[in-house]
């Protein structure tokens, strides 16, 4: 086992607390971005779209702006932030791709058949280059190639997230939609709208989306937190008797 990871075969290695089952907090505040995400326009004219790539390019004040084509598509950078409270899977002792395995399209899960899980720093992000035509289903997938993570992409969602009254809400987006679109319209400024990578939320665990080794590791962290738990327990309850025994010895010496 090597820092920060663990064996598909192996306990996995705990980086940070962890909970299998958030859920989130305030449902009615991304109803309210749902709204308001609704009433943007999602389809633009030609002019518009080279109106609104103007006012945008002029607002970066770095080298991440948009490029316009001539057949009115336009492409540029998004950053996504990386929020997973769940391990994810990678091939185990695989190095990282180079750009003559992406140009080839190799396929890190078709190289081994090992398996490593670890969880990715929650403060991570990444800049993808997309296009206009790039949908959230195409920016997950991208992300996970990026990380080499080979978990089905079904077990995670793309939130826009931005700022009401101070609060930071969510709003899932659809597969379908283009975040580009939704970065051009939202303007450059990253610190009040973002994208955020997480995992798909239902309400309910979707157990079958798991394989069979990542549902037994599952059960392994579970028996470990357990264990932990139960050890706090008679810990404390030690300590209460010992308290209790030092105040008798004292009680009966005053006596």
């Amino acid at each position: 086992m090597s820092s920060g990871y663990g064996s598909l075969e192996e306990d996995y290695f705990f980086t940070a607390k962890t909970s299998f089952f958030g859920k989130p907090k305030d449902k009615h505040l991304v109803k309210d971005v749902e709204k308001e995400v609704e009433k943007k326009p999602t389809v633009l004219t030609q002019e518009e779209i080279k109106q609104k790539v103007e006012e945008y390019n002029g607002k970066v004040k770095t080298c991440f702006g948009m490029r316009l084509s001539p057949d009115s598509s336009y492409t540029g950078f998004v950053k996504v932030h990386i929020k997973l409270r769940r391990p994810v899977t990678v091939p185990a002792g695989i190095r990282p791709q180079s750009i003559y395995d992406v140009l080839k399209e190799v396929n890190p899960a078709e190289i081994t058949d090992k398996r490593t899980s670890f969880y990715l720093p929650l403060d991570a992000d990444k800049q993808l280059h997309i296009s206009s035509r790039t949908t959230v289903s195409e920016v997950i997938v991208g992300l996970l190639k990026k990380f080499m993570v080979i978990d089905n992409p079904q077990k995670f969602a793309l939130f826009y997230q931005s700022k009401q009254d101070g609060k930071a809400v969510l709003q899932r987006l659809k597969e379908c939609e283009y975040p580009l679109l939704i970065r051009l319209l939202a303007g450059p400024e990253t610190d009040s709208s973002s994208f955020v990578l997480k995992e798909n939320e239902t309400g309910e665990v979707e157990w079958g989306a798991f394989s069979v080794p990542e549902l037994q590791n599952f059960l392994r962290i579970l028996e470990k937190e357990e264990q932990e738990r139960v050890q706090q327990v008679k810990q404390r309850y030690v300590k209460f008797r010992q308290k209790l025994e030092e105040a008798l010895k004292v009680g009966g010496k005053q006596g």
